[in-house]
């Protein structure tokens, strides 16, 4: 203890002059056992000989949390590789783009060719002349697609039948994907009934899903990338070589 600690402490009994010979002794005991623990660590907590040590820091998971979404504000996410089906085949309520014009194509050439290891044969674009000149008509397949999607922006590219349309599977087919354009439509085959064509429904709700958030894209794009290493543009191709039953090049 420093001298001028235990002098303070002296001095304050010593102002105490209500205080008995007994009170103040207790009080000059007291008020010097302060002294010494504010000399220990200035705090009164410690003795002249502790040493406060610094405990090391724990994980903080908030310096690696994820803060930000995916996508950059204000940017359109790029749709690649959507998907090809019909309406039935979606089994949901569908919405078609309601700008027929920009995002229904024209009449399109098809192909199914086998892949091996594959369970099913790939579909394939084709151009017109080349499928004329080297397969039966039968095995060319004549639909437009139309950007579709499903609730939630579940997207895909949409088969809509162009031949055949007094067909009553393509007839009900149609009228559903053109009432698509501005209501949650449902297409469910009644085959199972015995009864050729579709059970086309709307939504109870027209609200009942958001409404979708087109792309920007173009169609042709969104085509371009769908079939992306299956265009069939020459004689050469080896998804038409296979169709053919033409020997490949190993090279």
């Amino acid at each position: 203890m420093t001298d001028s600690l235990r002098k303070d402490a002296l001095e304050t009994c010593k102002t105490d002059v209500a205080a008995t010979p007994e009170e103040a002794h207790v009080k000059e005991a007291e008020a010097l056992a302060s002294a010494e623990n504010a000399a220990g660590d200035g705090n009164g907590n410690g003795s002249a000989s502790a040493v406060a040590i610094p405990k090391p820091g724990g994980f903080d998971f908030n310096k690696f949390k994820s803060k930000r979404a995916d996508a950059i504000a204000n940017v359109d996410t790029l749709q690649t590789g959507l998907p090809i089906s019909s309406m039935s085949q979606a089994k949901d309520f569908v919405r078609l783009h309601p700008d027929e014009d920009f995002y229904w194509s024209p009449e399109l050439c098809f192909v199914m060719v086998p892949i091996k290891g594959a369970k099913r044969d790939s579909l394939h674009l084709i151009e017109e002349d080349l499928a004329m000149l080297h397969l039966p008509s039968g095995k060319v397949l004549r639909f437009r697609l139309a950007l579709a999607t499903k609730p939630h922006d579940s997207f895909f590219l949409c088969r809509i039948p162009t031949r055949n349309l007094d067909n009553k599977w393509n007839q009900d087919n149609i009228a559903g994907c053109e009432q698509a354009k501005t209501l949650w439509t449902q297409a469910t085959s009644r085959g199972e009934e015995c009864i050729d064509g579709y059970f086309v429904q709307v939504a109870r709700d027209p609200d009942a899903f958001p409404e979708p958030k087109w792309p920007e894209q173009s169609l042709s794009d969104l085509i371009d990338r769908a079939f992306a290493g299956r265009m069939i543009m020459s004689e050469d191709h080896p998804a038409l070589l296979r169709l053919i039953g033409a020997k490949q090049s190993v090279s």
